[in-house]
């Protein structure tokens, strides 16, 4: 379980290919506080460390993984945005994130708003029903709140304000239009539509 609170910017620096992806990345994390078979949020994702070493860790992505993730995620040189698993009694800072990539979005628009970024972003599909002005969506990792949706015959946009803070901390100050991203929906949106269509059959 995750915050959506990113606390490094890792940057992949070796991918081996396997049978799955064993990828290593680069760390300010003390690795020595980390447990071989810790869960680390890589840009949204919950993976397992299983192997380290001082400034790295390894985890390994499956297949499954890869083709549900933006694309180009898990190549050489690729920057992520890093969150630590929760322990009980830490702060709540953003939102009950789980690390499981609901879909993937593309960024449309990038714009700045004083000190600020507004970007929007285009979901098609399943996505578009789970994505609620003011709600809570998960951004490559980031816990951010939704400004506005708008559904449109090409799919379904959202807007973000991305504060100067989270620009220098994360990897959102850097998106590009046209750049695909994870998206995580927020875990009671999810929660309420199953009880929904349950209730309505």
């Amino acid at each position: 379980m995750f915050t959506g609170i990113i606390t490094d910017i890792g940057t992949i620096e070796r991918v081996e290919r396997r049978g799955d992806l064993r990828v290593r990345v680069a760390t300010a994390y003390d690795t020595a506080t980390v447990d071989l078979g810790a869960s680390i949020s890589c840009s949204g994702v919950c993976l397992t460390v299983i192997d380290k070493g001082p400034g790295w860790f390894t985890v390994d992505v499956s297949g499954e993984t890869v083709a549900r993730t933006a694309q180009g995620q898990w190549s050489q040189g690729r920057k992520l945005n890093l969150e630590r698993a929760m322990k009980l009694g830490d702060e709540l800072g953003g939102h009950i994130v789980t690390g499981h990539i609901d879909g993937v979005a593309e960024v449309v628009r990038a714009e700045p708003s004083g000190d600020s970024r507004v970007i929007a972003f285009r979901v098609v599909g399943d996505l578009a029903p789970y994505i609620a002005a003011k709600g809570s969506v998960t951004v490559d990792g980031v816990s951010l709140t939704v400004n506005a949706v708008t559904d449109g015959p090409q799919g379904t946009e959202f807007t973000v304000n991305v504060i100067p803070h989270t620009q220098a901390v994360t990897t959102l100050g850097a998106l590009a239009v046209g750049q695909a991203v994870n998206i995580e929906i927020d875990v009671l949106a999810r929660y309420l539509s199953r009880m929904q269509s349950l209730a309505n059959r």
